[in-house]
């Protein structure tokens, strides 16, 4: 090879794959191998700060998914019974919505209080994944947004509780509980409809 020529250009990377899943087919980034698993400290933490949440878990359920419906309308679409509520007020006041809350609140619970136990955890949000994502419909990046909004406002409902420490920890939980949710969706063979296909 004489000076002035260059070398043949790198051949462009591998479409990354890993577990069997393309890109596309829950997310658009990479999925780990597994979730971080918590240590016993990181799970004591959250069972002590849950307790103080799970006292008004209806309240701060409603809370959470008023937040959610009001910053993120899109995700009403698969709620028929409260898609056309604006007023968070309305919302506030729909049993429906108090009955989806509750749900919400309890498999979080569910979660929380079998942290020693990963195979019921794992067995509670594949359940959960599965439903929605077979029966429902619900598009999977609908729980990472959910979950980011429900650690905003336990941080702003429970201030004392919730320190910068604490929300590490529950931002970790946070993270298996997608990875679990996905992982069950990934199971089903959902495939992600981006937006701008529709």
């Amino acid at each position: 090879m004489s000076r002035r020529e260059s070398p043949p250009p790198p051949s462009p990377p591998p479409t990354p794959q890993l577990l069997g899943v393309r890109r596309g087919d829950v997310e658009r980034e990479d999925r780990p191998e597994r979730a971080e698993p918590l240590s016993d400290a990181e799970r004591e933490i959250i069972q002590d700060t849950w307790g103080h949440v799970y006292k008004n878990c209806e309240d701060v359920g409603v809370s959470v998914l008023i937040r959610f419906f009001v910053n993120f309308p899109s995700a009403k679409q698969y709620f028929s019974q409260f898609q056309e509520m604006e007023d968070p007020e309305e919302m506030e006041r729909s049993s429906q919505l108090r009955h989806h809350a509750r749900r919400v609140m309890n498999a979080i619970n569910t979660v929380v209080e079998n942290l020693h136990d990963p195979e019921k955890v794992s067995s509670v949000l594949a359940l959960v994944g599965k439903a929605h994502a077979i029966k429902h419909k619900v598009e999977p990046m609908y729980f990472k947004i959910l979950s980011g909004v429900m650690l905003e406002v336990l941080s702003e409902d429970f201030p004392e509780f919730f320190t910068a420490e604490v929300q590490v920890v529950w931002t970790k939980l946070m993270g298996a509980v997608y990875w679990h949710v996905t992982g069950a969706y990934t199971e089903v063979g959902w495939l992600q409809v981006s937006s701008s296909a529709v």
